[in-house]
């Protein structure tokens, strides 16, 4: 019997797994992929918002604002990359100056802190590789650029160091309401859990539908997006973004907190909710769109490129409140942009709706809110020297492109949740994230997840199960 289950284990799922993990409560989640943060939260822009798009009186105005002021403390009790770096929101003809005009004003009303409207030469100023033809600028120096999916594992790997616990591989199928909750996973394991909490990304609906009335349906939008090299890291600063749209905020050209350059995304509403597919019209529209930000990105840097799912509403608006009708089931649903931004600050509402629907509380005097994880080339050469004094796999670099020592990619392997995989383990320390794409480094990780983890070779899969790299041996 749990107090508290938790169906899936992205940025909301985890952002309320910790929050709940501050109490005397037995919290499980539940995720039906191999590892955490393998949805929406996995592939996305990695920005936290400054908050002056949603609209006055939405929840995504009320948690965005929230949520940001949140993020700098809680990335360095998790020792996770962080950044304000700002946002332009840049206008090119009167029309879009009426825009930016409104979105400051929006932005003001609803606590946006610090807000600006700047020239064509303010702007230029600040951001020299811009195209000539802009007329200007909303500047919003609250935003900021974070490690998504590093975020989301922290979070994760915290909670369970906390006392909670996560099942993976565990597609919930039906869920039961009587004196409690039952809940099916597709293996045929029944969890037994006091409160609901349905943090189910794409497939909330579906987790909605299985124990209440139908109420909203999650649209999945498409978006494309180019990873450049880190030689392209400096043709801009802030987060660019042009005037946002009916289908979102447009194309944005931003670095990210590890130095490369990410360029994107399109959005195109699709189907099939597992549709992580690039299409080449879609990049050359990600492409041609951002040149009328910049015409300074070489495209002939590119290291990789993807496609993230967003939930996308019909509501128009996140959806965080108990079911009217089956008590104890929380739906936190909807969750597109500014999700990430906003996790945070749902959480500490989830919270309070669980004690409100009769979840007791009781904090506990020992948790601990700090998570180490050592980045090696960040550290002092006589920090440095002494690690490597200790422990002589932090002088032995496996990873050239990243500079990811052993050591690191064996810690990533302790804390992580699960048999690691190549990727897994790409996410929580970055061996395979630089120009070769783990073209070099990519046999020694496996060689390593093989020997701390005592299975064979083989056994060490890219991502998903059936994701095999080696059949065995040729002689």
């Amino acid at each position: 019997m749990y107090d508290v289950a938790i169906i899936g284990s992205g940025v909301i799922g985890n952002s309320i797994f910790r929050e709940l993990t501050k109490y005397n409560l037995k919290v499980v989640v539940l995720e039906k992929e191999k590892d955490v943060s393998m949805g929406t939260s996995k592939a996305n822009s990695a920005i936290v918002h400054a908050g002056y798009d949603p609209k006055e009186g939405t929840l995504m105005a009320k948690y965005n604002v929230a949520g940001n002021e949140m993020f700098e403390d809680l990335c360095k009790e998790l020792s996770v990359p962080f950044k304000r770096n700002g946002s332009l929101i840049i206008a090119f003809n009167d029309e879009d100056m009426k825009t930016v005009q409104a979105l400051y004003e929006n932005g003001t009303k609803i606590g946006v802190k610090d807000l600006q409207i700047l020239s064509k030469e303010q702007v230029l100023e600040k951001e020299p590789n811009l195209n000539q033809e802009i007329f200007g600028a909303l500047y919003a120096p609250t935003g900021g650029i974070v490690g998504p999916f590093e975020y989301t594992i922290a979070l994760a790997e915290n909670a369970v160091a906390n006392g909670g616990e996560i099942k993976l591989e565990k597609e919930v199928v039906a869920i039961e309401k009587n004196d409690t909750f039952k809940i099916t996973t597709k293996d045929g394991e029944i969890i037994e859990s006091k409160f609901v909490i349905n943090a189910a990304g794409l497939y909330a609906d579906k987790i909605h539908n299985l124990v209440c009335k139908e109420s909203f349906k999650i649209v999945p939008r498409s978006g494309e997006y180019f990873v450049m090299d880190k030689t392209q890291g400096n043709v801009v600063s802030h987060t660019i973004f042009q005037c946002p749209s009916k289908l979102g905020k447009g194309v944005l050209v931003t670095p990210t907190v590890h130095g490369n350059l990410l360029v994107g995304p399109d959005a195109r509403d699709i189907e099939d909710k597992g549709d992580v597919g690039t299409l080449a019209e879609g990049l050359n529209e990600v492409r041609d769109a951002s040149m009328r930000t910049t015409n300074k990105v070489n495209f002939r840097e590119i290291i990789r490129s993807f496609a993230g799912l967003r939930a996308n509403p019909d509501t128009g608006d996140f959806i965080v409140e108990e079911n009217d009708e089956v008590k104890g089931f929380v739906d936190v649903a909807g969750m597109k942009s500014p999700g990430l931004s906003s996790a945070p600050a749902i959480a500490l509402d989830v919270v309070e709706i669980l004690k409100e629907a009769g979840c007791k509380l009781d904090k506990k005097s020992d948790f601990k809110a700090k998570r180490e994880q050592i980045h090696f080339m960040e550290l002092s050469a006589k920090e440095k020297a002494e690690l490597i004094k200790k422990n002589p796999q932090y002088g032995r670099m496996v990873c050239r492109c990243e500079s990811i020592t052993e050591g690191e990619i064996v810690d990533a392997i302790k804390r992580s949740i699960g048999i690691p995989s190549l990727d897994s383990i790409k996410r929580r320390c970055r061996p395979g994230m630089g120009r070769c794409q783990g073209g070099f480094c990519g046999p020694r990780v496996q060689e390593i997840i093989a020997r701390e983890c005592n299975v064979p070779l083989e056994d060490v899969v890219q991502e998903k199960s059936d994701s095999y790299i080696l059949l065995g041996k040729t002689k």
